[in-house]
């Protein structure tokens, strides 16, 4: 079995500012420790449930967090970002089996996080698909559709664990912390690795099939940008449209050219 695994850090257990985000910040080494920790477990619950390779995607600002010499010899990690529109789960295709997100956070405009954003934190309010406020988990679960692979395990805060129950309530979830208002009510870190281990393996002994996200026919797209020189420049986007001095909608009927879209516009 070969098992794709992409690790964000605003959802990781304790992760509450975006000083314990950043490198330059001296409270950082300690939640990429805790990173380490469950990404490593989410490894160990894999080879348990059954994988014999591994691939590991840092997907976290420079994405390069992880030390490789943390995880287990069956795994290889993908570190920096090559530039290419799947982004979070760079390399994903029909090879593998299965995909695994750890450490990930609710969307743009959410409460469930006090790191809330989707893909850009800076820049936008929000991403709509089909009228879905989207997520980094839907932005990057519907890539995988479109190689057929099953989305079984998600890691990261309760707000988002509860969005992915509502595209498929199949999916296996564990829910490291809660957000409220500015802050977080996480569960321990060493239980937080040790029931990602013990889920993981779970979720790829079940049946995968099941987890499997069926893509709409067609996307609706919209962006809404926090200034309106963001959304102009966008505009000229092939296929975009202005509709407000903030927003832009872009349509298609093919989910990649969403995915080429966001990777220049947002």
């Amino acid at each position: 079995m070969k098992v794709y695994i992409s690790a964000d850090i605003e959802g990781m257990a304790g992760v509450t500012t975006w000083s314990e985000t950043e490198k330059t910040n001296s409270d950082y080494p300690v939640f990429l420790k805790q990173m380490e920790r469950e990404v490593s477990a989410a490894c160990k619950g894999a080879l348990n449930g059954g994988a014999r390779e591994i691939w590991v995607k840092d997907a976290h600002d420079s994405a390069r967090n992880i030390d490789p010499a943390v995880l287990p010899k069956a795994a290889k990690i993908i570190r920096g970002w090559s530039g290419h529109p799947f982004a979070m789960v760079q390399e994903l295709d029909e090879s593998f089996d299965a995909l695994i997100f750890i450490g990930y956070h609710s969307r743009s405009g959410s409460n469930h996080n006090p790191l809330s954003h989707s893909m850009n934190s800076s820049e936008i309010n929000y991403i709509k698909i089909n009228d879905r406020y989207a997520s980094e988990f839907l932005i990057h679960a519907y890539a995988a559709a479109t190689v057929d692979v099953p989305v079984v395990f998600l890691s990261g805060d309760k707000g988002l664990c509860d969005e992915v129950k509502e595209i498929n309530e199949n999916i296996s979830t564990l829910a490291v912390k809660e957000g409220v208002g500015n802050s977080t009510i996480s569960i321990q870190s060493e239980l937080a690795a040790e029931l990602t281990e013990k889920k993981v393996g779970e979720a790829l002994r079940s049946k995968m099939d099941l987890c499997r996200i069926e893509l709409p026919d067609s996307f609706e797209v919209e962006i809404s940008y926090s200034k309106h020189i963001k959304a102009y420049r966008a505009s000229f986007y092939p296929g975009m449209e202005l509709i407000e001095p903030t927003k832009v909608l872009f349509k298609t009927k093919d989910y990649f050219e969403v995915l080429r879209m966001i990777l220049f516009v947002v």
